[in-house]
């Protein structure tokens, strides 16, 4: 946030804390949660755009590497097998490997909107900002798990490879997201073959999305699309818009 902060001042914009903008009119631009957005919205005047619920379950198992689906948080308590459960978008709970359905918190709205998924090992994984479909900046964010951010093009084979994958993901999906988004993708292993292959980890909103080691004067671009004045919403991003 503070990258994003001091390229948005050098850019000549004023920059300002949620706690701060009582007295402040749209229009405006935001970066940070869904719940303080939610409050200054109306406001403020901003659009934000963000990934569909099953935007990551209705992707061809050629893109994911593994059964995704979506459910609620009743059909994730009746779990009986280690799974994947998260949120699609918002982080209203932990997402991890579930032992069982049991191991979820019990306060969550049973109507409240997950995915499962199969348990994979992604061996790296990346963060992309893409805007009308092309990579603008990138970085590793984890390997094994763990948190290890490192720029995207201090890797050149790799950034081809990921490259070539995301056009591949974006000539069969691209009309299903925003312009402005954020798709985590990750070297899959493959316990039968020596190897990896690529496989999309998920798809976040870019504005509630960490810039890890990525260039913040691209990331800002992004962000700046995904979450600036409405009346700036192109007419294709209308049905992104969170309501």
């Amino acid at each position: 946030m503070e990258l994003l902060a001091v390229e948005a001042t050098g850019r000549g914009m004023a920059v300002l804390a949620a706690e701060e903008v009582a007295e402040a009119a749209g229009p405006a631009y935001w970066y940070g949660g869904p719940v303080a957005a939610a409050q200054l919205v109306g406001r403020l005047g901003f659009a934000l755009l963000e990934p569909t619920d099953d935007w990551l379950a209705e992707l061809p198992e050629e893109f994911t590497g593994r059964t995704v689906r979506t459910a609620t948080v009743l059909d994730a308590w009746a779990i009986e097998r280690p799974t994947f459960v998260k949120p699609p978008r918002d982080k209203s709970f932990p997402a991890d490997v579930y032992a069982d359905g049991s191991r979820l918190p019990a306060d969550l709205d049973p109507a409240t909107p997950v995915l499962l998924s199969d348990v994979v090992t992604f061996a790296a994984e990346y963060r992309l900002f893409l805007l009308d479909g092309q990579i603008v900046a990138g970085s590793r964010y984890a390997v094994f798990g763990r948190l290890d951010p490192q720029p995207l093009d201090r890797h050149g084979p790799i950034a081809a490879e990921i490259a070539e994958f995301v056009d591949r993901l974006v000539s069969a999906a691209w009309p299903a997201l925003p312009s402005a988004v954020v798709v985590d993708v990750g070297q899959l292993l493959d316990p039968y073959s020596p190897g990896h292959r690529w496989a999309v980890v998920e798809a976040n909103m870019a504005w509630f999305s960490h810039a890890y080691a990525a260039d913040p004067a691209r990331v800002l671009d992004v962000v700046l699309r995904a979450a600036g004045p409405r009346e700036h919403v192109k007419p294709a991003d209308l049905p992104f818009v969170r309501h």
